[in-house]
């Protein structure tokens, strides 16, 4: 990917630790949306405000993962697909779209989101808005415990979308934007994928638990930043309402990580905008181009590791079945996929049996 959109000068970033409101207790499809309706209406009062305090150059910013839903609990894929997915081009965007035209930022959140190619399912999707309201990047988790993926249908997401639909990176202003997904942060080739397609910037939508000592999710945030000279911006929740987990268990650790792997800002709990950081891209590109042990991205040998690479782990296609069509598991599908991974796992010797 060749620069071509001039930059604008250093901006001000901005992860934006607010609450989750969750719809799990919603009664009906109208509550729900009412609910999610009420939640953007608060996060962007949230952001006109945060804006006020820190200046008119707050040009972009991140929310958490699912901010306007909360995660399933109890309900089946189809079931949660009907109740709280937004449709590719639904009311939501649209709403968002109007609140990035009137803050004038570029806006960065995660949904579960319907795909008419994959009927009774939805996917985990991070998104990209610009300040004009335009949808930029659609980015869908591919690494999830308990949600579709487009890897669960590998062949048939690649034939509609392409690889590139699958890594997507957005050249703005702002500089090249990517997504990573919440838990994907721990998985370094997807951070990796996207910096090799040119991304800078790594926007991170995240509900983890928090910790006043260092978590696995916390110490990768520097990793993926330092070892692909990117920025990341990573956005927490405050908490999440109106479920029966202890509400503060997902509070805290916001923060923007620069290309360095150094932590430039961070937010303590309950809602804060005080995760925010002046972001140099302009500073980044030069440190890219110039040669040392730190251009972490110009010493890589890919080469090494393509044999490893080749092998499968977890298995694709496996909510396709033998004719290519989309099925529609249970949720016991996805423990029984890793108990059969496991057990190859310890068949090639890769893991001891115990």
């Amino acid at each position: 990917m060749n620069a071509t959109i001039p930059l604008q000068a250093p901006y001000q970033a901005l992860a934006l630790q607010t609450t989750c409101h969750a719809v799990n207790r919603c009664e009906d499809q109208a509550s729900t949306r009412a609910r999610m309706q009420a939640s953007i209406d608060r996060v962007h009062r949230q952001i006109l405000a945060s804006k006020a305090f820190i200046g008119a150059d707050l040009k972009l910013v991140v929310v958490p993962e699912y901010f306007l839903t909360g995660y399933p609990l109890g309900d089946s894929i189809s079931g949660w697909a009907v109740k709280a997915a937004w449709a590719s081009d639904g009311p939501e965007y649209q709403r968002l779209g109007d609140l990035c035209r009137d803050c004038g930022v570029y806006f960065s959140g995660n949904a579960y989101e319907l795909d008419l190619h994959f009927p009774g399912l939805y996917f985990q999707t991070s998104f990209i808005i610009d300040d004009q309201g335009h949808l930029i990047l659609r980015y869908r988790r591919l690494v999830s415990m308990f949600s579709p993926t487009p890897h669960d249908l590998w062949d048939r997401y690649l034939e509609i979308y392409g690889l590139e639909g699958v890594f997507p990176v957005a050249d703005t202003p702002l500089g090249r934007l990517a997504c990573v997904a919440s838990e994907e942060i721990l998985y370094p080739e997807i951070a990796r994928s996207l910096a090799l397609r040119g991304a800078e910037v790594l926007l991170h939508s995240s509900s983890e638990v928090s910790s006043t000592r260092l978590t696995p999710k916390d110490i990768a945030k520097r990793a993926r930043a330092h070892e692909n000279n990117c920025w990341l911006i990573s956005a927490n929740s405050a908490g999440m309402l109106d479920v029966d987990m202890p509400n503060q268990s997902v509070d805290g650790l916001s923060k923007v990580v620069d290309y360095l792997g150094e932590v430039r800002a961070e937010a303590g709990s309950g809602e804060s905008m005080a995760a925010q950081a002046n972001i140099d891209i302009g500073a980044l590109r030069h440190y890219r181009a110039r040669p040392g042990m730190g251009n972490m991205l110009a010493r890589q040998r890919l080469e090494l590791f393509a044999a490893t690479y080749a092998g499968t782990v977890y298995p694709a296609n496996t909510m396709l079945d033998a004719q290519g069509q989309v099925l529609q598991p249970e949720r016991a599908h996805f423990a029984q996929v890793q108990s059969s991974t496991m057990a190859s796992l310890v068949s090639r010797g890769v893991i001891a049996s115990e």
